[in-house]
């Protein structure tokens, strides 16, 4: 296989498992979960130094290659591994790229800070270890750039495209589904903002994400 990604579903790993999949890729998943210290390992370090998930390793005739960051590890498998048919997720023109770089460098940026901490105060931790009061103001700061995202869609909307760079599903609504996925904890926030709810809802619901979360018992 050409390449092999290391991470579990579950994690920063989700974007290069997402556009993989999205591609059709034949890709080695190695499930190596941080919280049973897999990320700790000498081999896994010679790999990350960093000790964080995902890894890509692009195993080519050259040599291989690896990258980690997730959003590095994205765009680099849509890059060096898809078709710019226009068809595909994979950015076709130089506005298309551009949308995808913008979007995925904003969403960490802006974004994943909150998100994670409204996931993770409002679903993921122990009830008991939650502290509302931080989900509450995490998801007070994320009306600012939904606002952003909001008012791109709307002028999306209005040149007759129905997501971030076109009107098909790409690398730009991936990188930032990616992240707005564990916004939907706080949904009442999500509300005010029905055009990025309901284009995060279709990136949500598509096939290669729903075999990512659902996989098929062999």
């Amino acid at each position: 296989m050409a390449l092999t990604i290391y991470g579990i579903q579950a994690s920063r790993a989700l974007r290069p498992l997402w556009v993989a999949t999205e591609l059709g890729l034949d890709f080695e998943h190695v499930q190596t979960d941080y919280r049973a210290g897999s990320t700790r390992t000498s081999e896994f370090l010679a790999l990350n130094p960093n000790g964080h998930i995902p890894v890509v390793v692009d195993h080519r005739a050259d040599g291989a290659v690896t990258v980690w960051e997730s959003m590095a590890c994205a765009l680099y498998i849509a890059r060096h591994h898809g078709r710019p048919d226009g068809a595909n997720l994979v950015p076709a023109t130089p506005r298309e790229d551009a949308e995808a770089l913008r979007w995925s460098f904003w969403t960490v940026t802006e974004v994943e800070k909150d998100a994670l901490t409204v996931l993770m105060h409002r679903l993921v931790m122990p009830a008991e270890q939650r502290k509302p009061e931080l989900a509450d103001a995490a998801a007070q700061r994320l009306k600012v750039p939904l606002r952003v995202l909001e008012q791109h869609l709307a002028q999306q909307q209005a040149r007759g495209e129905s997501n971030l760079a076109a009107d098909r599903f790409t690398l730009a609504d991936l990188c930032v589904a990616s992240v707005l996925l564990w916004v939907r904890a706080a949904r009442e926030l999500m509300a005010e903002f029905p055009l990025s709810s309901a284009w995060l809802h279709r990136c949500l619901t598509r096939p290669a994400y729903e075999s990512l979360r659902h996989p098929k018992k062999t």
